[in-house]
C-alpha cells in the first residue's frame, strides 16, 4: 500500500516537473517571437522562461490550493444568512450599503 502512494507521489511530481518545462518552452517561445520585433527587448533562455511563469504564478495566480467551486461557496453564504436574525441581517445590510451602495434592494441606486 505504501509503494502505491510513493508510485502516485513520484508520478504528480514528473507531472508537474513536465507541465512546467513544456510551459517553459511555451514562453520562452512566444517572448522570443514576438518581444524583440515589438519592443526591442532580448531574446530569453529557457531558465528565465522558467522564472517569468513562475513569477506570473506569483503575482497573477496567488500561491494558494485549490478553491471551492462556486456553487459550494453560495451555499455557504445562503446557510450564513439562514442562520441570521433579522436584525443580523439588517446590520449587514447597513454595512454592505455603506460599503457597495444599494446593497439587497432590488432597485440599485445610481451612483455618483
Amino acid at each position: 500500500m505504501k509503494r502505491r502512494w510513493i508510485f502516485k507521489g513520484m508520478k504528480f511530481v514528473l507531472f508537474v516537473l513536465l507541465a512546467a518545462a513544456v510551459l517553459s518552452f511555451v514562453i520562452m517561445g512566444l517572448w522570443n517571437w514576438l518581444m524583440p520585433g515589438l519592443f526591442g527587448l532580448h531574446p530569453i533562455r529557457f531558465w528565465q522562461a522558467l522564472g517569468l511563469l513562475l513569477l506570473s504564478r506569483i503575482l497573477l495566480g496567488g500561491v494558494r490550493g485549490r478553491r471551492a467551486p462556486p456553487w459550494q461557496w453560495r451555499a455557504r453564504v445562503m446557510e450564513r444568512w439562514a442562520q441570521m436574525s433579522p436584525e443580523e441581517r439588517e446590520k449587514f445590510r447597513e454595512g454592505m450599503r455603506g460599503r457597495c451602495g444599494a446593497f439587497g434592494s432590488r432597485t440599485a441606486e445610481p451612483r455618483g
